[in-house]
């Protein structure tokens, strides 16, 4: 028997999902909200669980939360718990006897579904459309490619989640950023996101529930879509949605922890309801011509410090983003830049591919088809990092491994690795590096390590060229 939904209240698409799960309002700005899914980590989540025991308190809904290990492991091959963090193997004892204690499905170092928590979630289908999702990381905000609403939280807050199932939340306002025409050949998500964050700014999205709209949006595939809510995290949005569409339910579709059967049916007739109405109303809206744009870098230390490969890197008069005079010449400073250079002429001394941004199988095949038979340049340090276990087990099955190796990338284990310097694992100091990471932050990967934000394609041109390149000026081999 089919049960059938009543439509949503008029109003966005994260408005409907937000009204959808008030539980009570505290105050005129704050309401108490249902959460329908947690994650941790093991960099935060032992600590929230240790602190709910000694208190005395218990978790509402086990069944409900998740966990996986891949903040602080390393991602050598042959890893064990002794991490290169100092204290990290005891942050992985910990978390994983609390995880047991609680009866939490824990993703362990030896579990096949292991892997970073922004790509292990929507593939065991752990984030549904119209669902809340939490978890102790900024870059939560990816999962909202799926129409959920999904934002990262601190360790205390996860303690309340998993003590109550509710969080309190101050309401955001909505920002529509809507994309028309299509995306030029070896123009991204990823080169779409650093324009957007380019234009409005790091601070751009402040205190707003980013929608992505338009023809270029719907044209990307779901994880492209994730690549682009994950950067909405570096325009301080306090998370970015997609409304669901056949396309989401296509990658759904048979996940272990989606529903199954007439639950998926009656599942799926509801997600595909979930959008905002033509008359809603947006706090504020942008429009992006997608066709105008081109291969993205970043030359300073914020996201909002990109340009198109080949443009100068702007002076502080023409740059507009509200820096001031003493971080402008400090990010020059720091990145051994010249006002006017331009970033395509810079050598590089690493090359990464890897973190919750762009490590999943399909940002592997494009950096691939570039590599294939082409090696990395003498003296570049190159190194991939899949976002999860099933990535690398699938990414092996294609070949894509040897393809990496053979042009003198390392092959890693999964795991958040370089993608920030807190596991441990880092480049050198003052080395120039290209990443497909979301944030080019001082010593983000290392000690005064340079780094250059950029997409999987990029990343793997750059390396072969020796110098941050254009994947359009390297033609994938025949």
């Amino acid at each position: 028997m089919t049960r059938s939904f009543p439509p949503p209240p008029s109003g966005t698409l994260a408005s409907k999902i937000w009204n959808e799960h008030v539980v009570t309002r505290l105050n005129e700005e704050t309401e108490l909200l249902a959460i329908d899914r947690l994650f941790l980590h093991e960099r935060t989540g032992g600590v929230a669980l240790r602190s709910l025991r000694e208190s005395g308190r218990d978790v509402l809904a086990p069944s409900n939360v998740f966990a996986t290990m891949d903040h602080i492991v390393d991602t050598f091959p042959g890893r064990t718990d002794d991490t290169l963090m100092p204290t990290g193997k005891a942050f992985l004892q910990i978390f994983r006897e609390e995880a047991a204690h609680y009866g939490i499905t824990l993703f362990d170092l030896d579990d096949p579904r292991q892997g970073i928590v922004h790509v292990v979630s929507p593939e065991q289908g752990i984030v549904l459309p119209g669902a809340t999702l939490v978890c102790p990381d900024s870059h939560t905000c990816t999962q909202g490619a799926f129409g959920a609403l999904a934002w990262g939280i601190g360790s205390t807050e996860a303690e309340h989640v998993l003590a109550t199932a509710t969080l309190r939340m101050k309401r955001p306002k909505d920002m529509r950023i809507r994309v028309d025409g299509a995306l030029p050949p070896y123009v991204t998500a990823k080169d779409l996101a650093l324009h957007i964050i380019r234009e409005l700014g790091s601070g751009g999205a402040k205190g707003h529930i980013v929608e992505f709209s338009g023809e270029a949006v719907r044209a990307l595939d779901m994880e492209a879509r994730m690549t682009l809510c994950n950067m909405a995290t570096e325009l301080s949005a306090v998370t970015a949605i997609i409304a669901p569409d056949e396309k989401t339910l296509d990658y759904l579709r048979g996940r272990p922890f989606a529903p199954e059967g007439a639950m998926w049916e009656q599942a799926s007739e509801y997600w595909l309801s979930l959008k905002s109405d033509d008359a809603a109303d947006f706090d504020i809206e942008h429009v992006v011509d997608a066709s105008k744009l081109a291969p993205m870098v970043t030359w300073g230390n914020s996201p909002q410090h990109a340009l198109a490969i080949g443009e100068s890197v702007p002076t502080y008069e023409k740059l507009g983003l509200g820096d001031s005079r003493e971080t402008y010449d400090r990010a020059i400073t720091y990145m051994g830049l010249e006002s006017t250079d331009e970033l395509g002429g810079l050598a590089i001394d690493g090359a990464f591919i890897g973190s919750c941004t762009n490590s999943r199988l399909s940002d592997l095949r494009r950096a691939a088809r570039i590599l294939d038979g082409r090696k990395v340049a003498e003296g570049v340090r190159a190194i991939c990092v899949p976002g999860s276990t099933q990535v690398k087990l699938a990414a092996e099955a294609e070949g894509l491994d040897r393809v990496f190796r053979e042009a003198g990338f390392e092959w890693r284990e999964s795991g958040c690795s370089m993608c920030f310097f807190a596991g441990g694992e880092s480049f050198g100091p003052d080395e120039r590096v290209i990443s497909s990471t979301n944030r080019n932050f001082e010593s983000r990967q290392g000690p005064n390590t340079r780094t250059h934000i950029a997409s999987p394609e990029t990343v793997a041109a750059s390396a072969i060229v020796g110098r941050i390149s254009s994947p359009a000026a390297l033609e994938p081999s025949a």
